[in-house]
């Protein structure tokens, strides 16, 4: 799989590479994204969940980066691979397991299974099935942003399958077009579902996209989370000062398949070998090292985010499912 060059580092002149409670913050939401994702996927393998699930192991430094640098007020949008966009924003692990399992008491009553989680109190408009069907959604956020006055900003994640779509390319024209508070996070994991990127893009790195518009973009490392935040702070910052819209592509790589249970015969043990030599749980552990945290540490974040999402899950399975009757609640509006 052949990815974009990366442009210059951000993380030498990045404060948080020296921020030892930051980086530990980054670290500690980074593995309760990959815990919530491995218990998930457990609840799945021993019949307690059915259905499927789009697993982000591998990508989490994207998405605990990025919306490290927001507000409570800020907007994100997610995609069908989401849970990590979910609990980096706020999201509770309980609830969230609630809506894997159908529960009426999840966060969209049990209707939104894994890919539709919405938590509007905590800025999150909402995971999408729909390829790139979260990003007019973050600008028109955006745009009510601009219209009311405040200083939110807005973030759309999607993948490199959503660079076919015209709702992106209709998004970026018109948020360049009225500059609007809003940051385009592609995260590149190298295969749209099944087809390597070169089948799906013809250019060659998202980030190119962005120049036709006039809007800045960088292609950054995804896999080291200093390096995230240091992109991602000078797009934020940009938004929030009423300077326009932005593109960020991280380059990082997803563990698992497609979804749960995808053969994974479209890419080679040896290139998935040497990507998990660069996940980047294990580089913000690196990063953690060095500036003097000991491995006791690390362990007991790992043990904390277990015990979290175990317990959510045992929660989760012991809650009432949406009845069959509330199918078409809050789907239809009164006339008034």
């Amino acid at each position: 799989m052949t990815h974009p060059v990366l442009t210059e580092p951000a993380a030498a002149a990045d404060p948080v590479a020296k921020d030892r409670d930051a980086l530990l913050a980054l670290f500690t939401t980074m593995t309760r994204i990959r815990e919530f994702e491995l218990c998930g996927a457990r609840q799945l393998a021993t019949g307690k969940l059915s259905g499927t699930l789009h697993l982000s192991s591998g990508q989490e430094a994207v998405a605990a980066g990025v919306c490290h640098l927001l507000a409570g007020t800020d907007h994100v949008t997610s995609t069908h691979r989401g849970h990590g966009h979910c609990l980096a924003k706020g999201a509770a692990p309980d609830r969230m397991m609630a809506e894997l399992f159908g529960a009426g008491n999840g966060y969209c009553k049990g209707r939104s299974g894994s890919m539709h989680i919405a938590d509007p109190a905590t800025g999150l408009l909402g995971a999408n099935g729909i390829v790139g069907g979260g990003i007019p959604m973050a600008v028109g956020a955006a745009l009510s942003a601009q219209v009311r006055g405040t200083t939110q900003v807005s973030v759309t994640f999607f993948g490199e399958g959503a660079t076919g779509e015209g709702s992106l390319h209709e998004s970026l024209n018109l948020a360049a077009l009225w500059r609007l508070p809003v940051v385009f996070v592609c995260e590149n994991n190298g295969y749209a579902e099944l087809s390597p990127v070169a089948d799906v893009l013809a250019a060659d790195s998202v980030a190119k996209l962005a120049a036709p518009f006039g809007i800045p973009a960088r292609t950054v490392d995804g896999n080291d989370v200093v390096e995230v935040v240091g992109a991602a702070r000078e797009a934020v910052e940009r938004a929030r000062a009423g300077h326009g819209p932005s593109l960020l592509e991280y380059v990082t790589y997803r563990h698992d398949g497609h979804y749960v249970g995808d053969a994974q015969s479209y890419r080679t043990k040896e290139e998935r070998a040497a990507w998990a030599e660069r996940d980047p749980l294990l580089r913000a552990a690196e990063r953690l090292r060095a500036l003097g945290f000991d491995d006791e540490t690390l362990d007991a974040v790992r043990a904390d985010a277990t015990a979290e999402m175990n317990a959510a899950a045992e929660w989760a399975a012991a809650q009432v499912p949406a009845p069959a009757s509330s199918l078409t609640t809050d789907v239809y509006g009164g006339l008034s």
